[in-house]
């Protein structure tokens, strides 16, 4: 037998034709495999995510007391709550408060809008990765047919989609405000933060004594009363003096007005002269909406600064006021205003034209928008007053165990994710449901 240099036969050098193949057979297997498992992995990362169903969600909660001002009287608060349920499973909240006398909505017509008016729209929010979702979602209209406001109604849907997509694609809440790329805002991480306020409704001056005293055993600093009626005067003397002028003077506590447009002109005009001198802050919505032609006429003798509620709603309302410099602060509120994007639009153009930002709250907001209201605060500096995160200070029951509320002082601690960071409570929906839920199939 002929031997190869290595002093082995050629035979016993070659492979079997079958255990060559064999081979080569098994490594291709197990490559086609491990590629198999690496497409996979990069086409989960792609997968198209769209929202399969929305339910709504009409609450009625109890109040610990009744709350007035001069346009309404209310004893419990009626939140609708929107559910949306993704494709990949994933299920966010949102809610919001509409009222007539704020953006023109009902609750009714909120579900109507909803139904039969966002759900096209609805119906195309989907994307790969959550900016191409946040995309979509910016698109959902402020108005509709004879510029009709439709905020409130957008506002619910829109926080619940912000917070199924981000715990589907599981990125934090913050990333939102880098995607609309607007000057100012961002992380507010080692800035001074703002405290929450006490807000004292129209009461007879002797309550307006007893909340206000009740308050400050709570360390909290920032107050705004209520106006707008007869009572005026007298309710304002009992703050005064439950406050401490001195006090108020030197700052360490503040105190603001709020007419809710309960003023016409001249009462605003002879109410601002009255109280010219004493340690007011500002006053909000002295006007009614609809009359911001009539606001420099005020604003020219007002002796304290004019913030804008009713008569900010939709972007096109920030424009007018500012292009007449008509008032010196905004009051945004989530669910009047669209939901957070809109929010921090108006924050970020409030900003770049040196007005001051207040974030209002709706009576009777449970701790989903509470959880909203704090993503807002983490992501706009500056804001001069907050309201909201009052949990069961105001309500009987609510959908998050336990109840967002702020602590001592209006203090408040940033939320963490998933999504706004908070589980509604099933059984909670539930219990606190006026009616059947409304399931809406996209």
């Amino acid at each position: 037998m002929r031997r190869l240099a290595g002093g082995k036969s050629r035979e016993c050098n070659r492979r079997t034709p079958t255990a060559s193949k064999a081979a080569r057979r098994a490594v291709q297997a197990v490559r086609r495999r491990r590629h198999g498992r690496r497409r996979f992995l990069i086409e989960s990362r792609r997968m198209i995510v769209c929202v399969r169903q929305l339910t709504l969600w009409r609450l009625a909660i109890p109040m610990r007391r009744a709350f007035e001002h001069a346009t309404a009287s209310r004893s419990q608060a009626e939140p609708l709550v929107v559910q949306a349920e993704l494709s990949n499973g994933a299920v966010g909240f949102g809610e919001t408060h509409p009222r007539p006398y704020v953006s023109g909505e009902s609750t009714d017509s909120a579900i109507a809008d909803i139904r039969d008016r966002l759900a096209p729209h609805i119906s195309t929010v989907r994307g790969t990765c959550f900016p191409e979702a946040l995309e979509a979602i910016d698109a959902l209209p402020l108005t509709l047919e004879h510029a009709r406001a439709c905020t409130a109604a957008r506002a619910g849907v829109e926080l619940a989609l912000i917070d199924a997509f981000a715990r589907g694609f599981g990125r934090p809440i913050d990333e939102v405000a880098g995607w609309l790329g607007l000057p100012g805002l961002g992380t507010t991480d080692g800035l001074p933060k703002v405290r929450f306020s006490g807000v004292i409704g129209g009461d007879d001056p002797a309550r307006v004594m007893s909340s206000v005293r009740k308050m400050r055993c709570f360390g909290l600093r920032d107050f705004k009363l209520k106006v707008g009626d007869a009572n005026d005067d007298s309710r304002l003397r009992a703050a005064l003096s439950a406050l401490g002028e001195r006090s108020l003077r030197l700052g360490r506590r503040t105190l603001r007005l709020d007419a809710n447009g309960g003023w016409s002109l001249e009462d605003a005009r002879r109410r601002l002269a009255d109280w010219a001198g004493l340690p007011v802050v500002s006053v909000e919505q002295p006007l009614p909406r609809g009359t911001e032609s009539e606001w420099h006429r005020l604003r020219a003798v007002s002796p304290v600064g004019l913030m804008a509620d009713e008569s900010l709603v939709t972007p096109g309302d920030a424009e007018i006021l500012l292009r007449h410099r008509v008032c010196d602060g905004f009051n945004i509120r989530l669910s009047k205003n669209g939901g957070l994007m809109p929010a921090l639009r108006l924050a970020g153009l409030g900003k770049r034209h040196g007005i001051a930002i207040q974030l209002g709250c709706m009576v009777g907001e449970t701790s989903i928008l509470s959880a909203v209201g704090r993503w807002f605060l983490s992501m706009v500096p500056g804001v001069r007053f907050a309201e909201g995160s009052f949990g069961r200070f105001l309500l009987r029951d609510d959908l998050i165990r336990p109840a967002i509320r702020f602590g001592y002082g209006g203090g408040w601690t940033a939320p963490r994710g998933p999504g706004w960071g908070i589980q509604v409570d099933a059984a909670a929906l539930e219990r606190l449901s006026e009616t059947r839920p409304i399931r809406l199939r996209m």
